[in-house]
């Protein structure tokens, strides 16, 4: 008597079959995203921002697929020295044109990019604008604000994620820091050595790994965690192999200049135009801008950053920001 053979799909063409869908939804989902980008609600404020970017760029080329050639040349005609857009990897500083504080905050955004990501760095010349907001139900269980938030309810003119969360899958909801969080010159989380970034009352930033109270004796009065520290006193801290989350992701991070110009960075990653970038990349960025400090926030999902009202990029967020613990914020001119 015969038994009867089971016939079924082969594993491998299932696994064929799976792969292209994947690579179809990865398309249409990219296409829906820039058609969006270049042509939605917001796309007039968007043209005006890639008329400054670099021609041989990614984000240049796929722009101008979703932009008729009558409008990119009507673009062009617009004078580059109202919009903000500074390549600091390309652009020798003696040819610099800097950008225009076009609200009269002293805010600059600046564009910056690099071969697998770009990025937007805000520059405030006056330290004292900077500051450190936490979730006011820290520890509660309750989620945290997203970024939108914060600002608002700290009447700022923008700002960034902060330093890192418990997050268990993926999931976590902000109510629970990771490591050091002080604010008020009181420590409110942490305690153990951990890579921060402060700043004192005097609106230095300090960037080093040390305790809660060795941070408290340093004189910082606001802090948060993360990690790791990239630049100290001038001096490259940062030792290559030694991290193993040093891949190409979004990153954000916070640096200082020697005359306390802070400067504010996000990368986005994860994207058709923006991969991200290595730790690498973003000390090398902190060192065309000259810092003296420079110290990584959390990056990935969490990276954002908001300006005047709105999202300065495009998260990795589906929905923006995240919940956040902690946030380094910018508040208006006294």
């Amino acid at each position: 008597m015969s038994k009867k053979v089971k016939r079924g799909v082969p594993v491998s063409l299932v696994l064929l079959l799976s792969f292209l869908a994947m690579c179809l939804c990865l398309f249409f989902s990219g296409y829906r995203f820039y058609k969006n980008k270049y042509t939605g609600s917001e796309s007039e404020e968007n043209k005006l921002n890639i008329v400054n970017l670099n021609p041989d760029s990614l984000e240049c080329k796929i722009a101008k697929h979703f932009i008729s050639d009558a409008e990119w040349e009507e673009l062009t005609r617009i004078d580059p020295v109202l919009f903000s857009d500074t390549d600091v990897s390309l652009v020798e500083a003696e040819e610099e044109e800097p950008p225009l504080d076009l609200n009269g905050d002293g805010v600059e955004i600046q564009h910056v990019y690099g071969d697998t990501y770009e990025g937007y760095m805000m520059v405030v010349k006056d330290p004292s604008q900077v500051f450190v907001a936490i979730n006011p139900d820290m520890g509660s269980g309750r989620a945290a604000p997203e970024l939108e938030t914060y600002v608002e309810l700290n009447k700022a003119i923008g700002g960034i994620n902060g330093g890192g969360f418990e997050d268990a899958g993926g999931v976590g909801n902000g109510s629970i820091p990771a490591g050091i969080t002080i604010l008020n010159g009181k420590l409110i989380s942490g305690g153990a050595p951990q890579p921060i970034v402060g700043f004192t009352k005097d609106h230095k930033l300090i960037t080093t790994t040390t305790t809660g109270q060795g941070a408290l004796d340093m004189g910082v009065v606001e802090a948060v965690t993360f990690g790791p520290t990239f630049i100290t006193d001038g001096k490259l801290t940062y030792v290559p192999g030694t991290d193993n989350l040093n891949m190409v992701n979004p990153r954000t991070a916070i640096g200082q200049q020697k005359d306390g110009t802070m400067l504010l960075l996000v990368i986005d990653g994860r994207g058709p135009s923006s991969f991200g970038a290595q730790y690498e990349d973003v000390i090398e960025i902190f060192r065309d801008y000259d810092a003296v400090m420079a110290g990584n926030l959390d990056g990935g999902n969490s990276s954002v950053m908001m300006y005047d009202g709105t999202y300065v990029h495009y998260p990795v967020s589906m929905y923006n920001s995240r919940n956040l613990p902690s946030v380094i914020l910018v508040r208006g001119k006294k």
